[in-house]
């Protein structure tokens, strides 16, 4: 089979493939069984794992961003190997003004930010949990607490406080919290939230109880009346990482103003012109941080920065032909469910990375197109007995006519299989009996397969009085097969009286 004909069948290595994406075994899930009763643990982190090791994990299932797979792999791996080093030694003096590698990712939406920090803590198997800055208050009571992600970490292991605090915070648009510089209207709460992240990205104890939770509330009493004791349950930030992410869409204007207006000094070359984003992204400093909104402390809390390319075409084409990318690979399992193999040849492929890369929305357009393509199929393909789906150019382009040429076929290829399962003889329609099925149903409204089984229902036990193992079913047959039938069985009476 040629490359471009390539149609990706589900054959036994895709299913295994399909199994270990969607189906992981349980030493591969994000936090893994441990222990007596199966509750994640602290010792089911993944301590050891080396820089390579995490880097090389993440290609097999990230494109495009070797820059930020390097740097973001290697500052994770040292920071659970220095809590490796900790818990192992723990006679180490404590070092005051303790660092963490909190993190900050800049990209445009779509390009994998969220999906390379999902699959360290899949690796890793620490607990993760993802927040969106934009719900966050100041005062916590409209929107949300940003020490709710610290205890939704707890309630993501299982209550096991202990492994909760080696956990991974994602925060993702963090710079929609970024002040415009007037201390007036939103923007205070903006800053409000920064600087209550500000405890949480360094080290503070965030109680488990919260005083407008009921919940909370009442099994701090149970608790009490069980134990006589008041238990008071607080989760340590020291050890958690933190992870920002945002567009940061002016950011890059900020950048061009401060080189353009230290020129004379500048020493890295040729000053990238406003609309060159990854070239002045190279040259990011904390004082354009601090100029689009974000207060020196807060900046100072994270000291690992890095950026993520936007996705071209052909980037979005290596994503969809990658046997782990769960774009294709979902698809197959979702028709797989209703017992149809799916597949994709190379130009369809093309075609979707195409018009996923004219949204600009990164990998997320990926979905978008193939679900457009493929719901009116989804929807109408199951049940009717079709085995197999190549999504070619054809179907790219006009998915409802193909659907309309392909939906009868598939029923009446079912109804021969069943014909033949229940009495052992073999149909065979011709083209022109095809069309004149479907034309049937869609005139009278009767649907295809209640058409055919009421137009042909006395030939099951007509053909074995025959003895036709194969039998032609033409147009003719259709047009009045009540008086074919019979003209079929005197024949072949008279033929035996001779």
């Amino acid at each position: 089979m040629s490359e471009d004909k390539q149609t990706f069948r589900i054959d036994q290595r895709v299913q295994e493939i399909l199994r270990e994406q969607l189906a992981p075994d349980p030493d591969e899930i994000g936090v893994a069984p441990g222990g007596r009763s199966g509750e994640p643990t602290v010792e089911d982190i993944r301590f050891d794992i080396t820089p390579i090791e995490l880097i090389n994990y993440l290609r097999d299932y990230i494109v495009g961003q070797d820059r930020a797979i390097e740097i973001v792999a290697t500052k994770i791996c040292t920071h659970f190997h220095r809590m490796r080093l900790e818990r192992e030694h723990p006679e180490l003096p404590r070092i005051v003004g303790h660092v963490k590698s909190n993190m900050l990712l800049i990209g445009p939406t779509g390009v994998g930010k969220t999906y390379i920090i999902k699959l360290i803590a899949h690796k890793l198997r620490v607990p993760f949990v993802k927040g969106d800055a934009t719900k966050f208050s100041e005062t916590g009571y409209v929107g949300g607490d940003v020490e709710d992600l610290v205890r939704e970490l707890a309630h993501q292991s299982g209550g096991n406080i202990k492994l909760a605090e080696y956990g991974i915070i994602y925060v993702d648009e963090i710079d929609k919290i970024a002040s415009a510089g007037n201390w007036y209207g939103p923007d205070v709460s903006r800053s409000g939230v920064q600087r209550n992240l500000l405890k949480l990205l360094e080290e503070t104890e965030v109680d488990m109880k919260v005083p407008h939770d009921l919940a909370s509330q009442m099994e701090a009493v149970i608790e009490t009346q069980r134990t006589g004791k008041v238990v008071r349950k607080k989760i340590n930030t020291r050890n958690i990482l933190f992870v920002m992410s945002g567009a940061f869409n002016t950011l890059p204007e900020i950048i061009a103003r401060r080189l353009k207006k230290g020129g004379m000094g500048f020493t890295g070359g040729e000053i990238p012109s406003p609309t060159d984003v990854l070239g002045l992204l190279e040259h990011l400093h904390a004082e354009d941080l601090m100029e689009y909104g974000f207060e020196s402390e807060f900046i100072g809390r994270i000291p690992v920065m890095t950026y993520l390319d936007e996705l071209s075409e052909d980037a979005l084409l290596s994503i969809l032909k990658n046997p782990n990318s769960a774009v294709i690979q979902s698809k197959r399992r979702d028709f797989a469910a209703y017992g149809i193999d799916l597949a994709f040849d190379e130009k369809a492929l093309r075609l979707i990375a195409q018009e996923a890369y004219q949204r600009s929305i990164g990998a997320r357009g990926l979905v978008g197109v193939v679900e457009r393509i493929l719901l009116p199929f989804e929807r109408s393909l199951p049940g009717c007995g079709l085995k197999q789906l190549l999504v070619t150019e054809e179907v790219f382009n006009e998915p409802e006519a193909i659907l309309v040429e392909l939906l009868p076929r598939a029923i009446i290829d079912n109804f021969v299989e069943r014909f033949y399962r229940r009495c052992g003889i073999r149909l065979e329609f011709s083209s022109e009996a095809r069309r004149f099925a479907g034309d049937q149903s869609a005139v009278s409204g009767e649907p295809l397969e209640k058409y055919l089984s009421r137009t042909l229902k006395d030939y099951e036990f007509g053909l074995k009085l025959v003895g036709k193992p194969v039998f032609n079913i033409t147009r003719n047959v259709l047009k009045d097969s009540k008086e074919y039938l019979d003209k079929l069985v005197k024949e072949a009476y008279k033929e035996r009286q001779v």
